[in-house]
């Protein structure tokens, strides 16, 4: 049993330094969704009633297809970010915390790459 407190034991123990980059991330994803989530909806509202050839031919456009893919990307980012944060902040038990945060990694890159093909699929016109 020590005699030390636990801001004794803490002390000089510096920090992880992960924290400040986890949080720059969410919020630079944050931040560049908020124009590109405008810019689909907008989209989305331009093409109601449009057919499948009509928005592949709109998909087919690079600039469109780049900003879907963007907006795919940092949306499974920040989701998987959010994710881990909750995971982190209340599961308990450290390896279900640990799978738990490998699950949401994979799951966010493999649900990722899945959507950026598709988007590819349709513009390219496979």
């Amino acid at each position: 049993m020590s005699m030390r407190s636990p801001l004794g034991r803490a002390r000089g123990l510096g920090s992880a330094k992960e924290g400040v980059h986890h949080w720059w991330s969410q919020r630079l994803t944050a931040v560049a969704m908020v124009p590109l989530i405008f810019w689909f909806v907008v989209a989305v509202i331009g093409n109601v009633g449009a057919d499948y050839d009509a928005m592949r031919a709109w998909l087919g456009a690079p600039i469109n297809a780049t900003l879907l893919i963007l907006l795919l990307v940092a949306l499974f980012h920040h989701a998987q970010l959010g994710l881990q944060v909750v995971i982190e902040d209340y599961v308990h038990c450290h390896a279900v915390k640990t799978a738990g945060i490998i699950a949401t990694k994979l799951l966010a890159v493999a649900l990722g790459a899945y959507a950026v093909v598709s988007v590819l699929f349709v513009a390219i016109g496979g």
